[in-house]
């Protein structure tokens, strides 16, 4: 039997991981490589360098999770000036059979065939097996999926509830809710749970005049990534913008969460995965997510009972991919 090569990629507004596994065992790529999404005019231009460095050529499958909403073969990513043609790129490379899906769906289906040590337990609760459910998570975009059980195995529904109405909660969310308007007019929650949107807390608490940045933290943020300056002086905990940006974007990402499941019930567990989660799962920790998650009024004791999750393998996304690639031989 000739050997088989799956190609998987994740692809999203910030970076592009693509990697490449012989037969099917996901855990041991040949080779995995990340790129800086917009420093290349395309997927095809990326899939090009790596295959030329990978030095395989014949690939018996491929699947590309992409950030944003997939229907058919030709997408329009929804934080990066790409269009992905699957079947032009399957011509373009040889590619016997190529699948476009949503990049929370593949993180969906990277979540079950994580070990326990993939995970940090933020909330225990009492997991039913076969039961719903959820993936949350935050990075360039905020993505949100969930899993039912069908036929003894788990189905993977992606949506984009990331979009949704931005709801405040208390008096300082209404004024950065105001101060966003201006802005964009309508504000989604993924406008304010987002690296981007750790951005934009930090200009509203400036810009309102309730905290002033420090020189130092000034200094970092000028070396061109705001939101992980922010984070890192937050975590290091010496900076008080930075903590109310967190604070403040936190309590309003346990909200959402929160929100969520109560829509969905997740009594097989929240998972919450993306970019920025496994980068700060210290402040994760702390009483803003959690507080925020469980505070609806008579269906706290509810929400107490769902186990939540911290997803801290970087490469779900990754395993998902491959594994639908392999699904489609």
């Amino acid at each position: 039997m000739a050997e088989e090569y799956f190609l998987s990629g994740d692809i999203g507004g910030t970076k592009t991981l693509l990697q490449i596994n012989r037969g099917r065992e996901h855990h041991l790529p040949v080779l995995r490589q990340t790129y800086v999404s917009a420093a290349h005019t395309g997927l095809a231009e990326i899939v090009a360098t790596f295959l030329t460095e990978a030095g395989i050529h014949k690939i018996s499958a491929a699947c590309f999770s992409l950030a944003g909403p997939v229907k058919g073969r030709v997408v329009k990513l929804t934080n990066l000036p790409w269009v992905v043609d699957a079947d032009a790129l399957a011509r373009q490379f040889a590619l016997q059979r190529i699948e476009l899906i949503n990049d929370f769906e593949a993180i969906g289906y990277g979540v079950s065939e994580l070990p326990d040590t993939d995970f940090f337990t933020l909330q225990a609760g009492v997991k039913i097996a076969g039961a719903t459910r959820l993936i949350v998570g935050a990075g360039t975009g905020l993505g949100v999926a969930w899993l039912a059980w069908q036929e003894g195995k788990y189905k993977v529904f992606p949506s984009e509830a990331g979009h949704m109405d931005f709801a405040a909660d208390d008096e300082m969310q209404n004024l950065l809710l105001r101060y966003l308007q201006k802005r964009h007019g309508h504000v989604s929650y993924e406008r304010i749970v987002s690296g981007p949107g750790i951005q934009a807390i930090f200009e509203f608490l400036q810009d309102g005049g309730f905290v002033s940045p420090t020189e130092e933290l000034k200094q970092e943020i000028a070396k061109g990534d705001t939101a992980a300056a922010i984070t890192k002086f937050a975590i290091e905990g010496k900076e008080k913008i930075a903590l109310m940006t967190v604070d403040l974007f936190l309590s309003i990402y346990g909200a959402f969460t929160g929100n969520l499941a109560l829509v969905t019930l997740p009594r097989g567990g929240v998972y919450i995965a993306g970019g920025i989660a496994s980068r700060i799962t210290g402040l994760l920790q702390s009483k803003a997510f959690m507080q925020s998650c469980l505070n609806k009024g008579r269906y706290q004791e509810l929400l107490s009972t769902l186990p939540v999750h911290i997803v801290l393998n970087r490469n779900v996304g990754l395993i998902g991919a491959n594994l639908f690639a392999q699904q489609r031989v």
